[in-house]
């Protein structure tokens, strides 16, 4: 009997605890920006958006570091990446997989695509057409993919991180709203300041020889994502914030279509998770603040008119929040 106690004590004592996801986090982060200048906010989103169980978009010029960011993410993360480079001419059956003949056994088997991984690039998405942009959307919104009449589970964690370039328009084919809605986050990656330049010239000159370290594993990922959706408390109030805020959107003159309920579910997920990310078991309405834009902004269709006046989807949000009582 007292074998059977210890034993539930042990695995009591061994749930992990918010404080235990702040410092794994922050060990994490110790070793991305060993190879990462900057970027602090950007690589916190990226946990949110992971342990919210979301996707990312990541927006920036050619050559600010968004394969880098991704690719050191997920070494310090443990988990299994792969990067797909979105061209013209890339078919759904390149990103997925097909079922190739084997003459030996005479049956079919799975070639498995780059899909197949904890964490996928998906390079310059929009550079491939509709038809090949749309063979994410099952694995995005399900965490499974179809081939060919079977469908097969993806390993957990899933999430796409997916990039695009603002500048070259020429030949592109700019993602729908229906699939930019199912991006938990958009990240609009800026230039380095001056002394983070010079920062990123020396670590060039002088750490080729740096690594990331491994800190943690996928299945520990999948514990922590587990304690952000399980156990990390919100209050109704809090709740409402959320609600108030969404809402608003619906309603905002300056825009075509507000924020659908997928909205609010991706900012109940991402304010969790920021929660968990500060050692907090419980949600308050700061951690909404810190997710709220890059969260809702990339969902917002601005009118043709105030777009012109320079009025973007941040501004709007921003607007909403100021507008909208905060909780005590």
């Amino acid at each position: 009997m007292s074998e059977k106690k210890t034993t539930k004590s042990k695995a009591k004592e061994a749930k992990m605890t918010p404080a235990d996801i702040k410092n794994i986090w922050e060990e994490c982060y110790e070793e991305v920006k060993k190879v990462v200048i900057g970027k602090a906010d950007v690589l916190e989103d990226i946990m949110i958006v992971l342990l919210g169980e979301g996707h990312i978009l990541l927006e920036g010029v050619p050559g600010i570091a968004k394969t880098h960011i991704t690719n050191s993410f997920a070494q310090a993360i443990g988990l299994e990446f792969n990067r797909a480079q979105f061209t013209p001419d890339l078919l759904p059956s390149d990103v997925l997989g097909t079922n190739i003949y084997d003459p030996k056994t005479g049956t079919f088997k799975l070639r498995r695509g780059p899909i197949f991984t904890n964490l996928l690039l998906a390079d310059e998405i929009n550079r491939s057409p509709p038809k090949t942009q749309a063979a994410l959307l099952e694995a995005m919104a399900e965490k499974q993919v179809s081939i060919e009449g079977t469908t097969y589970k993806l390993d957990r964690p899933f999430i796409v991180i997916a990039t695009q370039n603002p500048v070259e328009q020429e030949g592109t084919y700019p993602l729908p709203e229906a699939q930019v809605d199912r991006f938990g986050m958009k990240l609009i990656l800026t230039l380095p300041e001056p002394d983070e330049e010079l920062d990123i010239i020396k670590l060039k000159h002088e750490g080729t020889k740096l690594k990331v370290r491994r800190v943690t594993t996928a299945q520990t990922v999948n514990k922590m994502i587990e304690v952000v959706r399980e156990d990390i408390y919100i209050s109704n109030d809090v709740m409402a914030y959320m609600r108030d805020i969404i809402v608003k959107t619906r309603t905002d003159p300056r825009l075509v279509l507000g924020c659908s309920p997928r909205a609010s579910i991706a900012l109940l997920g991402h304010s969790k998770a920021h929660a968990a990310l500060k050692g907090r078991g419980y949600v308050i309405p700061d951690d909404c603040k810190r997710v709220m834009v890059n969260t809702i902004h990339h969902r917002l269709q601005i009118k043709s008119e105030f777009e012109l006046e320079g009025t973007t989807g941040k501004v709007v949000i921003e607007d909403i929040m100021n507008s909208t009582a905060v909780p005590v």
